[in-house]
């Protein structure tokens, strides 16, 4: 006659219990997992498989339930330098906004980083909101203004640094602002360009010349994929270019920076939306949802042009369905994967 051999069970507060020996869950194959009779909570193990599964009163699931969540986010352009009638002057392009990317093997603003995974538990709410591009200035003394960020969770793009003018330098951000005529109190100028965020974007181009006295030109914006170009003898420099992403299953470039104004000739945008400078007229504005630069203003008393509007896109498994709140999308299929892409609002995403 056998022995019946049992395991020693001991129970501690809050409902947690240790046994002896290693706990060996019943073993179903797929076939014979899908002919039970189950109700949320049954946990099997799927020798089919190899893994551990949990019925969730719909559905069997293995182990904790996330997916990757591959992303390119986009914050708002910075805006270009204003400028003035009363002094020969150059200002600056606005940096482009800051430039998150974890898909594939495409690396994120500025150089080689390759970002961390992002893991999304369903049914859960992430906030996220699409950055607006910064402003121009239209006086002497205020900066030209940043961008705004954009965000989903914890994934945080900082907006584009504005570009330099008569006083206030050119602007830190996601890409840097280009330089502009900063005067100094004895007449003198340092017009540097903005420096950038790690991993989001590149240093705006230089001020050169002397702000009184022509020829000068204002720096280029940062792009995500290129540091702003110095102005040159008169000519604005160009904004740096953007990064290009195949997210949406397409290649596009994104987050060009903004042209400098020139006394002689204006900066051209960056590729991916940057504005040009000016040299007497309008500068260019960055183009919407790519959070590119605003050009530089120059020779007129006129604002610099504003950044663009940033952009979020999210890929994931095509088994989820995603639902939002506050946010303008639309969604597409590429593969096995779904793509949303969002374009303006402030809201919140879940996945079910």
């Amino acid at each position: 006659m056998s022995t019946l051999e049992t395991n020693a069970i001991g129970k501690y507060s809050g409902n947690n219990v240790s046994i002896d020996d290693a706990l060996n869950l019943k073993s179903y194959t797929t076939a014979q997992r899908d002919a039970l009779t189950s109700v949320a909570g049954d946990m099997i193990y799927n020798s089919t498989t190899g893994k551990v599964e949990h019925y969730n009163g719909t559905s069997w699931q293995s182990g904790v339930n996330v997916f990757e969540l591959e992303y390119l986010i986009i914050a708002g352009g910075g805006a270009g330098g204003w400028s003035s009638t009363s002094a020969v002057e150059a200002s600056g392009g606005g940096g482009a906004g800051g430039y998150l990317c974890k898909f594939a093997s495409e690396t994120s603003g500025g150089g080689s980083v390759t970002l961390n995974s992002f893991y999304v538990i369903p049914s859960t709410n992430y906030p996220v909101t699409i950055g607006a591009g910064g402003t121009g200035a239209t006086d002497t003394f205020n900066s030209s203004n940043d961008g705004f960020p954009s965000y989903v969770g914890s994934l945080y793009a900082s907006g584009g640094g504005g570009g330099g003018k008569q006083y206030p330098a050119a602007r830190k951000g996601g890409s840097g602002g280009g330089g502009g005529p900063r005067y100094s109190p004895d007449g003198g100028s340092s017009g540097d360009g903005g420096s950038a965020i790690y991993a989001q974007g590149s240093n705006g181009g230089n001020f050169t010349g002397s702000a009184a006295v022509a020829p000068n030109a204002g720096g280029g914006g940062g792009g995500a994929g290129a540091t702003g170009s110095n102005g040159s003898s008169g000519a604005g420099g160009a904004g740096g270019n953007g990064k290009a992403s195949s997210i949406t299953g397409s290649s596009v470039t994104r987050a060009g920076g903004g042209g400098g104004a020139g006394t002689s000739s204006a900066g051209s945008g960056g590729s991916g939306g940057g504005g040009a400078g000016s040299r007497g007229g309008t500068p260019t504005a960055g183009t919407v949802n790519t959070g590119g630069g605003g050009g530089g203003a120059s020779n007129t008393a006129s604002a610099g042009a504003s950044g663009g509007s940033g952009i979020v896109i999210l890929r994931y498994p095509d088994t989820y369905t995603i639902s939002q709140t506050g946010l303008t999308l639309t969604t597409a299929t590429d593969g096995s994967d779904k793509v949303t892409t969002i374009t303006a609002g402030t809201g919140t995403v879940s996945w079910s």
